[in-house]
């Protein structure tokens, strides 16, 4: 049996690798893990994280403008941007650590430094200068914004890692994109104040998400006072004598702002990996090929979370690491399930959603309910606000089986979560019908739509 320095390598400090780096090392494995950015990843570091805390911190003008409804009087409001970036470095800062430390801590080998494959058992430290052996290997290198050479002018603008570390909060931001990203830093920025303006190629944003949803959304944001620009897009973006930027669009406008924001989807990380010397397959877009078990062509290689390009969402990263544990190391194959997976879009109000939507489903199924209700949360009474929730079940008509479950407003993400564990136990809407109701919730809403709203039939909706 040939014999390696490590039984793994982990190339990549993210959410996917870090697991699968300490699990496999508190079973006793050698395992190393070289990450040549920060620990954490892009969740941890310029994602998901920093992300929600930005959104809190927009959030609180319009709390501030409702609890005049509830009987207090909140003076004056300042807001420190410089002050929001430190304390969001703080904070990544030690959760970095706490990742480092729970690969150390497991028996783990940390390298700050680039690895690439030197072939399929061996790896280089850039930062060393030597390699090493593995007799597996792991790759979760992540992906990135993906970047706009053909756009002229491209230099002057912006991706979602910049725009959490800008030198001071600009005064008009255009954002580029329809996806959840550019969504909610539309949100985000207007929140703190910025004039925004959200541009995109598609006739309606948050594509692949529930129609309903899209459009309640999309109707929302404006009356808010974001402005949305769709079907739409830059042509060139040029900087001016004072420093701002003219954003020229194919329809003729010309938007005047400070910052240009490109949010048009993700690049997997597989250039430089040394890849094609590994034999590692790679797609068209550049996304590593696996099986179903996270396998690459090559036997002893392997690669998880976003730089396979399949479900770029952590937590599924995550849940990839450990069947990938399982099956390299505990004798146990096992397939990652990405059926099924819950989500939400921390926009204002923000989305949960799991399972399919009503144009997914009538795609698939010959007759569906459609269980939707819209109203004004209770939160919004006093307050005066009106801001409406939505709520939608999808429903095979034929099974009962729920097969889509949709929410839009306050705390929309927590009932995804919840909402995901009923779906993936294949739950029926006689299921939801019998579950007693916590009232005064909003939630109470999703177990308390007992007539369908209406029905579609092969494709065709059908009132009644």
């Amino acid at each position: 049996m040939a014999q390696y320095d490590y039984d793994l390598f982990v190339i990549g400090g993210g959410s996917g690798g870090v697991r699968a780096a300490r699990v496999a090392a508190a079973l006793g494995k050698r395992v190393a893990l070289a990450e040549e950015f920060r620990f954490g990843g892009t969740c941890v570091i310029r994602g998901c994280v920093p992300k929600k805390l930005y959104v809190y911190a927009s959030q609180f003008p319009e709390h501030f403008e409702d609890a005049a409804g509830y009987g207090w009087t909140v003076g004056e409001a300042k807001f420190d941007w410089s002050k929001l970036v430190a304390n969001k470095e703080r904070e990544i800062s030690r959760l970095e650590a706490i990742y480092k430390r729970n690969v150390e801590g497991s028996g783990g080998e940390t390298f700050h430094s680039r690895a690439v494959l030197v072939d399929s058992h061996t790896i280089r430290i850039e930062a060393e200068g030597r390699t090493v052996t593995a007799d597996q290997i792991l790759i979760g290198t992540g992906g990135r914004a993906a970047a706009h050479p053909a756009l002229p002018g491209h230099e002057h603008c912006i991706y979602s890692n910049e725009v959490f570390d800008l030198p001071e909060l600009p005064k008009a931001i255009m954002i580029e994109g329809g996806g959840y990203i550019a969504v909610e830093f539309a949100n985000i920025f207007h929140g703190l104040g910025v004039e925004t303006t959200l541009v995109y190629r598609g006739k309606e944003i948050l594509s692949r998400f529930d129609m309903d949803l899209r459009r309640t959304l999309h109707d929302t944001m404006v009356s808010k006072g974001i402005r949305i620009l769709c079907p739409a897009v830059s042509e060139e973006v040029v900087k001016r004598a004072d420093g701002r930027l003219d954003a020229r669009l194919n329809t003729g406008e010309v938007l005047t702002v400070d910052q240009v924001m490109l949010a048009i989807g993700r690049t997997p990380n597989t250039e430089n990996l040394g890849l094609e010397a590994a034999g590692v397959e790679m797609d068209k877009q550049g996304a590593i090929v696996v099986d179903r078990f996270s396998r690459t062509n090559v036997q002893n290689i392997w690669a998880v979370g976003d730089v396979t390009n399949r479900v770029q969402l952590t937590p599924v990263a995550i849940h990839e690491a450990m069947c990938f544990v399982e099956t390299a190391f505990k004798n146990n194959p096992t397939e990652p399930d990405h059926d099924c997976v819950a989500t939400a879009v921390f926009s204002q109000p923000e989305i949960g959603t799991v399972g399919l939507s009503e144009d997914e489903a009538a795609k698939r199924f010959k007759h569906l309910e459609i269980y939707r209700t819209s109203f004004r949360p209770m939160r919004h009474t006093l307050s005066g606000r009106q801001e409406k929730m939505l709520m939608k079940l999808v429903v095979d008509g034929d099974t009962r089986l729920v097969l889509g479950a949709h929410v839009l407003g306050p705390d929309a993400g927590e009932m995804a979560q919840l909402l995901g564990i009923t779906l993936k136990a294949g739950l029926t809407k006689d299921d939801f019908d019998r579950t007693m109701a916590v009232h005064p919730t909003a939630a109470e809403e999703l177990v308390t739509m007992y007539k369908p709203t209406y029905l579609v039939k092969d494709g065709v909706r059908i009132d009644g």
